[in-house]
């Protein structure tokens, strides 16, 4: 539950039992830009980031969407030591693919915080903020074929892959090891059935 003093740092905050999802702030860059430098947090990605791309990430992309729609990659704070240690949230995707545009769930945390269930507990947050405040049907998820750990967090929140829905990314480079992704969805249905079922 997010406390008084929290609701009053940023209203649209979301708040877990270890984590705080809140807006970005200035602070947080330069520890975004140590984990998007950290090769085993990017070995899914395509090359880690320097300081400038992460910096513009977060303001050019990350920053617009909270202004687009009222929510996005939130940062997400440990609500013990108050510390950075990544993002979790929703972001439309609109390259072009047969399931595009689509509402996607995603995280990327820092390396010493994996292991803990972080990114399970928040990326449950935030789907149950897009469920409740959005009007979407569904919400997805995607990685590399590979990437045994994410497709882990998206098993445990219930999400479904159907290997017909598997696709090449339209921005991994061809014939690049990454390029083959999977893709996961939780239909608004089984997400209410869900619901119901933890009400009971």
């Amino acid at each position: 539950m997010t406390s008084s003093s929290e609701r009053a740092a940023d209203p649209g905050a979301l708040a877990t039992t270890r984590l705080l999802l809140r807006r970005w702030r200035e602070t947080d860059l330069a520890p975004f830009a140590a984990l998007n430098a950290d090769p085993e947090v990017m070995a899914h990605f395509v090359m880690p980031l320097t300081p400038e791309q992460s910096n513009a990430f977060v303001r050019e992309r990350i920053m617009p969407h909270f202004v687009q729609y009222g929510y996005g990659l939130w940062a997400v704070e440990r609500r013990d030591t108050h510390a950075f240690i990544g993002f979790v949230g929703l972001c439309w995707q609109e390259f072009p693919a047969a399931f595009t545009p689509a509402l996607e769930v995603g995280w990327r945390l820092a390396r010493s915080q994996w292991g803990h269930g972080f990114a399970t507990e928040a990326a449950d947050a935030a789907i149950d903020f897009g469920f409740t405040d959005t009007d979407v049907d569904e919400i997805v998820s995607m990685t590399s074929s590979g990437h045994g750990a994410s497709r882990a967090v998206m098993e445990r929140l219930h999400m479904h892959r159907d290997p017909a829905d598997d696709f090449d990314h339209p921005r991994v480079p061809e014939g690049h090891r990454l390029k083959r992704h999977v893709l996961y969805r939780l239909r608004r249905s089984d997400w209410e059935a869900g619901q119901r079922g933890v009400a009971q």
